[in-house]
């Protein structure tokens, strides 16, 4: 089996099935990725779309400095964070689908979108840090490599990122 980098340089070299071996391979965590914070089937597909057709300009002047999934992950942080931003209104203004509250001692649940919707609200570092935590289990060294930043650094976001987060979530749910 061939590696992305080989798979690359062939499609630089105008091998569209190259291309097209990369997208089988990594289609389905991209699409998994996405599924997490859309929580919509159909938006994650067009947000995988656009990550693969973004690669597929870019790909030609890919210059092998960092493996293609720093790469990848990179493209999915990017189109992850333009649609956060561009559906923050949206999903801050459906408040129709907020449910009643009930008069149970149920500890209240906290939807995905919810949480979603918040790390959206996240200054950009602490977001990109929290997302790649959060929807991929990744280590801080490597989201540090990814984002170009030390360990440390990662870390420090991650902390300050869930902290606003949780503090965001005990007030809506008085938790």
């Amino acid at each position: 089996m061939k590696s992305d980098h080989e798979l690359i340089r062939l499609f630089q070299k105008g091998d569209q099935s190259a291309f097209d071996e990369l997208v089988k391979r990594h289609l389905d965590s991209v699409y998994r990725f996405f599924v997490r914070i859309t929580i919509d089937e159909m938006e994650a597909e067009d947000l995988s779309q656009s990550v693969f057709i973004k690669l597929f300009k870019s790909l030609k002047i890919f210059r092998f400095k960092a493996e293609f999934t720093t790469y990848l992950y990179r493209a999915k942080i990017n189109t992850a964070n333009s649609y956060l931003t561009r559906n923050k209104w949206r999903n801050f203004l459906h408040l129709d689908q907020v449910p009643e509250q009930s008069f149970s001692h149920e500890e209240p649940r906290i939807s995905k979108s919810d949480i979603w919707a918040h790390v959206a609200k996240l200054p950009g570092k602490q977001r990109n840090v929290v997302m790649m935590r959060l929807n991929q289990q990744l280590p801080f060294k490597e989201i540090g490599l990814i984002l170009d930043m030390s360990e440390g650094t990662a870390k420090v976001n991650y902390h300050h990122g869930i902290n606003k987060l949780r503090g965001w979530l005990k007030e809506i749910y008085e938790i």
